[in-house]
């Protein structure tokens, strides 16, 4: 077997015990030694390569709440407020009126064959403060004959136009939660949740088709590796619900060429739809047998409840700051009880979609239930999104060893909306309460939700150590943490959430060769700077890949 040693203009390995290096051997895909060049040829002979003498190399970093989707709806027309990356390392242009956006939706119109759905993806009304909310009067200004179905940021709601409204039959009589109605009874538009998402129908196929693209899951690979993420997620996996999307995924993430490994977390059944868990429970553990060095399968994804800007997200009192509360609990106490319990049971972890205080209520209740019952002390359940968890809830869920993946990327992109409409004032100083929850012995790492807001683990971190939002305002001084925490938390505490600490997220003997390359160094760069870092590229299991757009 031959040795490589990559030299660099400094190594940050985040291992504790040796935090900075000069140089790393690798042999096999894996970590021989990190340290002086001279120790690391104390191994033997070795092949010295300088690729990165002049880069800054720290463990890649990890997206424990990824979503291919990001890149496999990018062959439909993006319509979202802010620009986003593309895998080629260009961007696609924001939406930024109501005007635009038809406009966009025209264009797509004018291209497309008769009789298919035109569909977008993106779009949140929340950034059109003072205008009507999007509804299907604003749609029908595209086309009053074909079907337009266009997705919010947050995956949770949509809104559509009446000529999709009437070719679904979604009527002032439809009983389905999530379809809500104007001061006539009709329904606006707007459909909230999955349950009410499903009933366009040809739409759901047409997303179901998109998340099947082999080069779509490509694209995504070429995303996080421009983003320097050598470990994401799927958090939507759809094996148990399309299963010949699992050849897919064989095929292309363990593919030599493919730059990222990818862990799977699939969903039991359709979010609010109460599922046959047991029999989930053999599929998923079933699933675990086609697990390689890229392709992992995690466990299993709940979804709670819905969006915080979309009104959806369950909030204890005193609710929302303003706007009519949508929160749709997408389980009863009773139901969520016997799905943790049965996957707990089975030994499968658990992340659950949990925005909303009040479903982290639920999620610590059934937990401590399945606790009780059967004895797991490294479950590693985890609440995801976590935004507005209280430091109660947070002693609860360290006690119970239940941890958090926390969407930072929020205080950017939304935070603003919740200072001014969603949380108020004084609630929003405490959400995303990254320090505080690490404080109280909890897991903590961040994400970015990719498709909700791009993947960029230096940007999730950046706003933990910030806080700051596109008009300025600080949120939560309090709840800054330091660069080295945030790094931490955007490596090794999101692989300690993927049982995968012991491979990956620091740089040290015998972990997987998994690097982030930087062009310089974030531990010595303005805080404020750490988003606009350039990532060279990075290593997967000793393989070189550089980013694109450099």
């Amino acid at each position: 077997m031959s040795t490589t040693i990559y030299r660099a203009k400094s190594i940050i390995t985040l291992n504790g015990y040796r935090p900075r290096a000069q140089a790393v051997a690798v042999r096999d895909g894996r970590i021989l030694s990190v340290g002086t060049l001279d120790e690391c040829l104390a191994w033997g002979p070795a092949d010295i390569d300088d690729s990165f003498a002049d880069k800054i190399l720290m463990p890649g970093m990890v997206e424990a709440h990824g979503h291919s989707a990001e890149a496999m709806l990018l062959s439909i027309p993006y319509v979202g407020f802010y620009d986003i990356p593309l895998p080629d390392g260009s961007r696609a242009p924001g939406v930024k009126s109501y005007e635009q956006l038809v406009d966009v939706l025209k264009a797509a119109d004018a291209a497309l064959p008769d009789g298919e759905v035109l569909m977008a993806n993106g779009f949140d009304p929340i950034f059109f403060e003072g205008q009507p909310r999007l509804d299907a009067s604003i749609l029908d200004q595209v086309s009053t004959t074909r079907q337009i179905y266009v997705r919010h940021a947050s995956g949770h709601l949509a809104t559509v136009n009446t000529a999709l409204l009437d070719a679904e039959g979604i009527a002032a009589d439809t009983e389905t939660p999530g379809v809500p109605r104007d001061a006539s009874g009709k329904p606006t538009g707007e459909l909230q949740e999955a349950p009410a998402m499903s009933l366009a129908t040809a739409a759901s196929h047409k997303f179901m088709v998109l998340n099947g693209n082999p080069e779509g899951l490509f694209d995504y690979g070429r995303l996080c590796r421009n983003a320097g993420v050598t470990t994401t997620t799927e958090l939507v996996g759809l094996f148990m619900l399309v299963p010949e999307s699992v050849a897919v995924w064989q095929d292309v993430v363990n593919r030599d060429e493919f730059p990222t490994r990818m862990s799977v977390y699939n969903v039991p059944g359709i979010p609010g739809i109460p599922a046959d868990y047991a029999a989930a429970a053999k599929k998923a553990l079933d699933f675990q047998s086609l697990a390689t060095d890229k392709l992992r399968i995690g466990g299993i994804k709940l979804v709670g409840d819905g969006s915080l800007q979309g009104w959806t997200a369950c909030c204890g009192a005193p609710g929302y700051f303003t706007g009519e509360d949508h929160g749709l609990a997408q389980f009863t106490q009773e139901d969520l009880d016997l799905a943790v319990t049965t996957f707990h049971e089975a030994g499968l972890q658990i992340y659950l979609h949990a925005n909303g205080d009040a479903t982290v209520d639920q999620f610590i209740q059934a937990v401590d239930k399945a606790l009780r019952k059967t004895a797991w002390l490294d479950h590693r359940h985890t609440a995801q999104h976590s935004q507005t968890t209280t430091s109660s809830q947070y002693r609860a869920m360290a006690r119970l060893g239940i941890a958090a993946n926390i969407f930072t990327n929020h205080i950017w992109y939304w935070g603003d909306q919740h200072y001014a409409q969603v949380m108020g004032p004084e609630r929003v100083e405490r959400m995303w309460a990254v320090k505080s929850a690490s404080d109280m012995g909890v897991s903590v790492t961040y994400h970015s939700d990719s498709g909700v807001t791009p993947t960029s683990q230096l940007h999730t971190a950046w706003c933990a150590v910030n806080r700051v939002t596109p008009s300025g305002r600080v949120l939560g001084e309090a709840e800054k943490v330091d660069v080295e925490t945030a790094l931490r938390a955007v490596t090794i505490e999101a692989a300690f959430q993927l049982h995968m600490d012991h491979e990956i997220g620091t740089i040290e003997a015998g972990k997987l060769a998994d690097f982030a390359v930087l062009e310089s160094d974030p531990l010595e760069c303005d805080p404020m700077a750490l988003r606009d870092i350039k990532v060279w590229g990075t290593v997967v299991g000793g393989v070189i890949y550089e980013a694109e757009g450099n």
